[in-house]
């Protein structure tokens, strides 16, 4: 569905060129609250309010208007009819001028106003041209009204303004208008044109009807001289053929020739004069208009990469360093910072920044930005709460709205401007989102705003996403040691086997460096390694003297039976192979091991590392027939099982381990 400022804007450009009709004016209903001119018209009232009203305050003028300096910057920004009126309302009567809105628009043409209108106009190579496309660029800087254009002579063109459906613009704006089509002339060295306007809005007309003149250029004006003398001369060539001798008309031709070509000359000369300043100021445009581009793409570029960037990665703290990067390269700001809620929301903590000194960093990091406390005006926390960007490019304006401690937080990290946005999903403020310029002068504008909140959403779904993976991970692990502390708990004994095991087997990861995918798959096989002993009578796994062959057989069962209970549960991906190394941890490298006397590499890894964890707990721990071995003898057991149990890189791997913790 189009937005009604695109519809607008459709609307004026079909107008210019004659397609404008009743079904359209019908779809477009606008109120004071649409904004629909563009910030460069007040640019330049601002531009020529400097030059000739050098005592109005302007920032106590947008003020009461209602404006912000940055939003006036930003060639992307557009205002409402009820800010404009108060603009005006207040200009004139600080200037005491009733006719400065007309003035006003014939300054666009001036090169001290930078000339919004001359961006535009220059580009022609003359009025008619300008005047004639004028419902082209005119919703460039107004989206009220549809202008159309009907060309009556070579020098005089009738402009006609219909205001849209739900628009109430005001006899200063009308005057405005007329200042502007002065200024297109103007802006070609024109002298002022003369502009009759016999039917207006205000005066009880439907449309503004404009008729407008101007003119001829200098270089029409000597083209127009040298025809003139052509046939002047012509005409007194052929008189001197009949009246006077040949010598007379020798004389006469050649002089006549020579006026001629003179003037043509000179009329050429001037012609790619004017032609020069039209590609001159096309030039100027096209540069601006490249610049833009280039800008554009940047920005498409950054929000491409940070979007691969954090779909890539499941971890918070690497999506928020990723992202860092891609601001810190694509855009123009000196710093940039993320700030987000602790788990019960009560504090905003730094996560990630750049451009940061080391001593300012440390600040970030050491300061807590209090969510709960409701007299907190601190912008972070405001923008947080109310879930709107906020844009400063002057921290003195808003001294006196800061607390004690956000000031002195300000200047401690030597802010002058900054744009903070909330970083949200599904409209939850997760966090924040800032940077600021303390050595770039460019100041910061609206389309900034635009595109950091552009920017929070993505941050914010993949924060949001990884914080889902974590609640589920949390699950996950919750009930892994729920099944493994369910089977420890038969027996008062064997309570913390598992834990114990899965410490040994993770040391021993650690020391052969062990991928981390690996080595969550060896950490979770390693917590179920018994859960099979849950199908196995208490009078057998309790039995307190030897077993006999049949009880024996019985408890060997416990791993198969583990692998086929894990083998019910939905392991995804390689994490699919936990219920075979679960089940594998007694094979024996000799292949003297069950339940299926695999051999040697034959026996997943993990299995071989938790059959090593697994042997050392059982034999050093207290159990039913036994009293706990001591450290030493355990150590010569194990090593005499080396190359017919065990794997000898594992064992000494877990020796090492073992040795390193006993010092630890």
């Amino acid at each position: 569905m189009a937005t009604k400022d695109a519809i607008a804007g459709g609307l004026t450009e079909r107008a210019g060129r004659g397609y404008a009709s009743e079904l359209l004016q019908e779809e477009m209903k606008l109120t004071v609250d649409n904004p629909l001119y563009n910030s460069r018209v007040i640019d330049t009232y601002i531009k020529f309010v400097k030059q000739k009203y050098d005592y109005v305050n302007i920032s106590e003028l947008l003020s009461y208007a209602k404006i912000e300096s940055y939003q006036v910057i930003d060639e992307g920004h557009w205002f409402t009819q009820k800010q404009i009126d108060l603009f005006y309302e207040r200009l004139e009567k600080l200037t005491k001028n009733k006719n400065i809105a007309r003035e006003a628009g014939r300054y666009a043409a001036s090169s001290e106003s930078l000339g919004v209108m001359r961006q535009y106009m220059l580009g022609f190579v003359g009025p008619a041209k300008a005047y004639q496309l004028i419902g082209k660029y005119a919703p460039k800087l107004a989206k009220s009204s549809i202008y159309e254009s009907k060309i009556k002579t070579s020098n005089g063109i009738e402009i006609t303004v219909t205001p849209l459906k739900g628009v109430h613009e005001k006899q200063f704006q009308c005057d405005n208008r007329i200042g502007y089509f002065e200024a297109i002339a103007l802006a070609f060295n024109y002298s002022l044109p003369e502009i009759r306007h016999p039917e207006c809005v205000f005066k009880g007309g439907k449309v503004c009807h404009y008729i407008i003149s101007w003119k001829q250029s200098y270089f029409s004006f000597c083209k127009k001289i040298r025809n003139y003398a052509a046939l002047f001369f012509l005409a007194v060539s052929l008189g001197a053929s009949f009246m006077y001798s040949l010598s007379t008309l020798i004389t006469i031709v050649p002089f006549s020739v020579f006026v001629v070509l003179s003037l043509t000359l000179y009329a050429a000369i001037i012609e790619k004069k004017e032609l020069n300043t039209a590609i001159d100021n096309l030039k100027v445009s096209s540069d601006e208009l490249m610049e833009q581009v280039d800008v554009n793409y940047n920005n498409s570029l950054m929000l491409s990469e940070i979007a691969l960037s954090l779909s890539k990665q499941m971890d918070i703290d690497i999506i928020l360093s990723n992202a860092m990067k891609v601001l810190e390269v694509r855009l123009c700001y000196d710093r940039g910072v993320i700030l987000l809620t602790n788990e019960d929301k009560s504090l905003l903590l730094f996560r990630a920044g750049f451009g940061y000194t080391p001593e300012q960093l440390n600040v970030l990091k050491n300061t807590q930005f209090h969510l709960n406390m409701t007299e907190s005006k601190g912008l972070f926390v405001v923008s947080f709460r109310e879930k709107k960007p906020f844009l400063i490019n002057d921290l003195q304006e808003i001294e006196a709205h800061l607390s004690s401690h956000s000031l002195e937080f300000a200047k401690k990290m030597g802010a002058l401007s900054f744009i903070c946005c909330p970083i949200i999903y599904e409209g939850e403020s997760l966090g924040i989102l800032a940077v600021d310029n303390t050595k770039t002068k460019k100041p910061l504008v609206q389309s900034d705003i635009s595109l950091l909140m552009g920017v929070a959403p993505e941050i914010g779904m993949s924060i949001h996403n990884c914080l889902l993976l974590e609640a589920k991970e949390r699950q996950f692990e919750s009930i892994i040691h729920v099944l493994a502390a369910s089977i420890d708990a038969r027996d008062p004994l064997t309570a913390g086997h598992s834990e114990k095991v899965t410490e040994y087997a993770m040391g021993i990861c650690h020391e052969l460096d062990i991928p981390k995918e690996d080595r969550e798959i060896i950490r979770i096989a390693s917590s179920l390694h018994d859960y099979g002993k849950i199908g196995i009578k208490d009078s057998i796994l309790m039995k307190p003297g030897k077993l006999d062959p049949e009880e024996r057989k019985a408890i060997e069962t416990h791993a198969d039976k583990t692998k086929k209970i894990l083998e019910r549960v939905h392991f995804e991906g390689v994490y699919g192979e936990i219920p075979n190394i679960a089940g594998s941890h007694h094979e024996k490298i000799d292949g003297s091991g069950y339940p299926k006397g695999q051999k040697g590499e034959d026996i997943p890894l993990g299995a071989r590392i938790i059959g090593v964890a697994d042997f050392f707990e059982a034999i050093t721990a207290k159990r039913h027939y036994r009293d706990p071995m001591p450290i030493d003898v355990a150590f010569q057991l194990l090593n005499e099982e080396v190359g017919k149990s065990y794997d000898k890189n594992i064992v000494d791997a877990f020796i090492r381990y073992y040795n390193g913790r006993l010092k630890t």
